[in-house]
This record gives C-alpha cells, structure tokens and sequence, in this order.
C-alpha cells in the first residue's frame, strides 16, 4: 500500500525506514542525519533548480577526485568539518599532542628515511632543522614510534602537485624514533600555499570571496603500539596566513619558531650549513583505551 507522504510527516516515514538496522551506531547516525537535513531543507527551501546545482556540485566534487588528490577531504576541510572532527576526538585526550586536519595531499606512502636526513633532497632554499622526542602523557619515551611527515616546498608545492618536476616522496619521510623517542630530519623551510582552487571547492571559495590559502607548515602523522595514532602539524610562526588559514586547522599550540641558528658545532652536528633554521617539536601520545 503507498504510503501518504506529505511535509509534516516525511521526515518521520524516513527515520522509520532505517529502525530496522542491525548496527545500532550506524541507525543513530542515519536518524540524525536525516532529522538536520530535513531541517536545513526546510529551512532554506531551495528551488529544485537550486538543488540541481547542489546535486552536480557534489557530483563534479566525487569526479574530481583522483589517486593523488582528494576533492571531498578539501570540501570537508574548507567547510571546518574536518577541523571539528579532529577538535571533539582530541577532547578525549587532551594530555597529548593537539591533533588537526590530515590534509588532502597524504595520497602517496612516505619513503622510509634515516634519522638526520634530508627529506626534500630535490628542493632548494632555506634549510631548517627539526627535532624532537616521542613521548607518553607521563613524559617517558616512545622508542620506535613511527613519524610519517610531508610538506610543501619553498615555492608551496608538494611532489604529487608537480609529476615531472617532484620525484614522488619529495617533501616526504617515515621515520622511526630511536630508544629514546628522539626523531630530527632535514628539509626545506615550507611555504604558505593556496589549496587547490582549480575544481569545484575552488569554485565555492571564489564565490564567497574567500581565500585559499593556508600558513607554512609540515604534516605528522605519528604511531606506536598501544598509543592512539596522532595526526597533527606544526606551524611556522610568523607565516603569511597564520591568523586565517582556509581549513581552520591552526591551534597556538602547534606554532613553532623556526628561530635562526647560528652556531657551527649544532650545523655540523645536524649536517646543516651554518646559520640555519631550527624547529623543536615534542610530540605527545596518549595511551590507547
């Protein structure tokens, strides 16, 4: 028998359509999700050619999409949902690391590297120097954790951005921290750089004149057994964009001062010419529940 559905009740007939699935947390979200979007629907009641162009916006988002880029990550990080999902998960630890977006451009595995090389041998510019230790919320060390990084370049681009001028893993390394949690690496002092404006997010920034651009930064992804896995960056202080970066995703806490260095036994210690740039970033992880 069909049913009679009408605008006071469909909202009500769709829930019901989903009381029967199995896993329980997937009903929650799908009864939630139909509620709000209902609700914004009725709210804003667009036009159906207005919801055309929202249903092929989303399709031209999903065909954007590639091996090496990922157009629905860009769209939840400009619209700060990626950002609000690190921020709830993080307010379960919040001894550790401040954790934030994972980015778009962690398409391609990281080439193992040794601790104190360069990881964007291809590139030129300003060298820097970062280091630091893995540790628990109790301060002792993590030994062996693993550290993906990536970054852009000086000219703010990453190796999957430029086939043919990058070599793939440029800008990239897994590292493993020594016994006692130590990690440094080599590489170029990254550029601020505006997120790919070329597809259909680029589109909704230009037309709610927003820019694209996010601060200097590199990318941690970091592990070990039996500790949450961490996602998170570090900024440069005193970058372009550091107050208003498009993802949302700065936090003060991952800003760091690449001071200048100018002092030889540290250069020659790290393998560096002197004077040189000098980030220290100790990263925190939380014991697994």
């Amino acid at each position: 028998m069909a049913s009679n559905v009408g605008v006071d009740n469909l909202t009500a007939e769709v829930r019901e359509s989903f009381s029967g699935t199995p896993d329980k947390r997937l009903q929650y979200m799908l009864d939630s999700l139909t509620t709000h979007l209902h609700a914004f629907v009725r709210e804003v009641s667009p036009s159906i050619d207005e919801w055309e162009k929202a249903i092929d916006f989303l399709t031209r988002t999903g065909k954007t999409c590639t091996d090496l880029r990922q157009e629905f990550i860009l769209l939840s990080d400009v619209l700060g949902v990626s950002m609000l999902v690190e921020t709830i998960n993080g307010v379960e630890t919040p001894e550790a690391t401040d954790s934030t977006v994972l980015g778009p451009f962690h398409m391609v595995e990281s080439p193992a590297r040794d601790l104190g090389e360069d990881i964007s041998p291809e590139s030129e510019g300003p060298r820097c120097v970062v280091s630091g230790r893995v540790v628990s919320v109790d301060g002792s060390p993590v030994p062996g954790a693993k550290i993906d990084i990536w970054q852009a370049d000086t000219h703010g681009f990453y190796d999957v951005q430029q086939p043919g001028v990058q070599s793939i893993g440029n800008g990239r390394a897994l590292l493993t921290a020594d016994q006692q949690g130590r990690f440094n690496f080599r590489s170029v002092v990254p550029m601020y750089y505006p997120i790919p404006t070329d597809g259909p997010v680029g589109e909704l920034l230009a037309a709610t004149k927003r820019h694209p651009y996010r601060p200097a930064h590199i990318h941690f992804l970091v592990s070990a057994l039996g500790f949450r896995e961490l996602t998170t960056h570090i900024f440069i202080g005193g970058s372009d964009y550091i107050d208003s970066d498009a993802v949302f995703a700065v936090k003060n806490s991952l800003v760091k001062n690449f001071a200048e260095t100018d002092d030889a036994a540290t250069a020659a210690q790290y393998g560096v010419q002197n004077p040189f740039r000098h980030g220290r970033f100790d990263i925190v992880l939380h014991p697994e529940f």
